[in-house]
């Protein structure tokens, strides 16, 4: 690993997660998080079985771990009726195969930390976010006493926008969620000028079909 008191920087490249990669990652992950993931969850990462992920490794060692994870993110393509913040698109109907681009799990192993890793991983799943036409956003959960990762999607212009009472059990003990989201491909808030002019707009039409008498349309 790095040594931290090293002045120089390390050469980080970013890769898909692959199946050479299943017993570093379990380790990362037991780690870094309060939750236990189970075994299926690893696979289906290192296969790409309905998971989407990055790696970052450190090619400037000179071992035999040049290829070995020091950090990455997992993610989820999910419909966007099916997600908490379904409502957050309803104004825009045209369309009925929204998707979301939701963050599963991200970590970057100490010794590596304050180096940019998690912010580069976090800008590979914008931007492919970005690039499948029909997703309008990534989002993900974030603990509610977890404040250094709340001021990182903050920095990283995500949007909080929902707290959730007791998302999680931990030990015996619930906890509140943040939720955030970038927005991309014209997703956008309801809060935006042009979503607050639509909704105005459908409030408008709406007083104007309940005044007029059901007989003479």
């Amino acid at each position: 690993m790095l040594d931290p008191r090293s002045e120089i920087y390390p050469t980080i490249e970013y890769r898909p997660i692959q199946p050479s990669d299943l017993e570093v990652l379990e380790k990362i992950h037991l780690s870094l998080f309060p939750i236990r993931y189970e075994r299926e969850f690893f696979l289906n990462v290192v296969n790409g079985h309905g998971v989407i992920s990055w790696g970052a490794v450190d090619t400037s060692r000179s071992d035999e771990g040049r290829d070995e994870l020091i950090g990455f993110v997992t993610t989820r393509m999910i419909a966007a009726k099916d997600s908490e913040i379904e409502d957050l698109f309803r104004y825009n109907n045209s369309r009925k195969d929204l998707t979301l681009l939701y963050i599963l799990t991200l970590g970057v192993v100490d010794s590596y930390r304050n180096l940019g890793i998690a912010s580069s991983l976090v800008r590979e799943v914008i931007k492919h976010a970005a690039s499948v036409s029909n997703c309008r956003g990534v989002y993900l959960h974030v603990i509610s006493y977890n404040q250094p990762a709340i001021n990182f999607y903050k920095k990283m212009l995500f949007k909080l926008v929902r707290r959730l009472p007791m998302f999680y059990y931990i030990r015996g003990q619930h906890y509140d969620s943040y939720l955030f989201v970038y927005y991309v491909n014209g997703g956008r808030t309801p809060c935006s000028p042009l979503a607050f002019l639509k909704m105005l707009v459908g409030k408008f039409w709406s007083k104007e079909e309940k005044s007029i008498p059901r007989w003479s349309r």
